[in-house]
């Protein structure tokens, strides 16, 4: 049986789908399980319990792990017979920068070391920049035809989440990717101006990137979980893939047999957010 946290969330739900589909055993976390319907087969079950008994698979979500406390639940795991533990983790703890110009990726590497010291078998899943980011501009792409950003040049490869999930899946029930980091990304280096192009030909509006300067972007940027030190990390990111097409990972067709899917793909898929 395996268990999946952050069962609802846009990484995690498309893991339960592919494990239910493969007729796995499925145990889907999350704060309110009787508000949601899982696929035939999966049973919910509320976050904070952490309920792991008879689980020999785990996926761990890293801001679960943090929300609940990764040494509680990684010694929970330990005490429940977990035997692997496959872990969401971020491309960012590859960066090798000081961890104050780097906060995500020192957060993330630490993660990764708690697991592997538990000595239970593991995968880190390593994404590049998600599609889902393109949410950001939902707002303003129903309002108008401009986006303005920082960066319009910064170049990134999204990936879509149901291609992590399939990789994340594939690592908890085969032996394939045991002791593996993969490094996930989508097949195509796009700058935030041709995202914001792509959205426009999917769902027929001509829309444009406008830049804003560093500053602005900064202010519009901290809220919510995004922390001043968080805004400063992924605006230097930004500025540092300006002109810098990203390197595009083979892994997701090496892992799933298949292409990733591409960014037009993802919105077409989403169009709604954006008014389309």
């Amino acid at each position: 049986m395996i268990v999946v946290t952050g069962a609802t969330g846009n990484v995690g739900a498309h893991v339960v789908k592919e494990l239910a589909a493969a007729g796995a055993e499925v145990r889907a976390l999350t704060r309110d399980p009787e508000a949601t319907r899982f696929p035939e087969g999966v049973s919910g079950a509320r976050t904070e319990d952490l309920p792991l008994e008879g689980a020999t698979g785990l996926f761990l979500h890293a801001a679960v792990a943090w929300q609940l406390g990764a040494e509680k639940l990684l010694e929970r795991a330990k005490e429940a017979g977990v035997r692997r533990i496959v872990m969401l983790s971020s491309s960012s703890v590859l960066e090798e920068t000081d961890p104050k110009d780097n906060p995500i990726g020192a957060m993330h590497r630490e993660l990764e070391a708690q697991v592997e010291r538990t000595g239970l078998e593991w995968t880190h899943v390593r994404p590049g920049a998600f599609a889902v980011n393109a949410f950001q501009w939902a707002d303003q792409i129903k309002a108008g035809d401009v986006v303005y950003g920082a960066y319009a040049g910064a170049h990134m490869a999204p990936i879509h989440e149901a291609d992590m999930g399939a990789v994340a899946a594939r690592a908890l029930l085969t032996d394939d990717l045991v002791g593996r980091t993969p490094e996930l990304t989508g097949p195509e280096s796009l700058t935030f101006a041709d995202q914001v192009r792509v959205i426009g030909e999917v769902i027929g509006r001509p829309l444009r990137y406008e830049e804003i300067p560093h500053e602005v972007a900064r202010e519009k940027m901290v809220g919510g979980f995004v922390t001043p030190e968080i805004a400063d990390s992924l605006l230097r990111v930004f500025a540092g893939c300006v002109d810098r097409p990203q390197a595009i990972s083979p892994e997701v067709e090496r892992i799933t047999g298949r292409p990733p899917r591409t960014f037009a793909e993802w919105v077409a898929e989403h169009r709604g957010a954006f008014g389309g």
